[in-house]
């Protein structure tokens, strides 16, 4: 089974021709993907505030 792309040397070929073998789609991420992402990013920030800053304000001050 040959086509119009397999029957012209690599050189030779048209971006026309070649366009049937790529196809560029982008799709939307899905909204329970973006919630996951979301939930991520506040807990990042709540441990950094909550956990973080505190511990290197005392390894600052007193470190070991």
């Amino acid at each position: 089974m040959e086509t119009q792309a397999e029957d012209q040397p690599v050189h030779d070929t048209t971006a026309k021709t070649e366009s049937r073998w790529h196809s560029y789609v982008g799709n939307r991420i899905p909204w329970y993907v973006r919630l996951i992402w979301l939930l991520f990013w506040v807990y990042a920030v709540y441990y950094t505030i909550a956990y973080l800053f505190p511990a290197l304000q005392i390894e600052i001050v007193s470190p070991p």
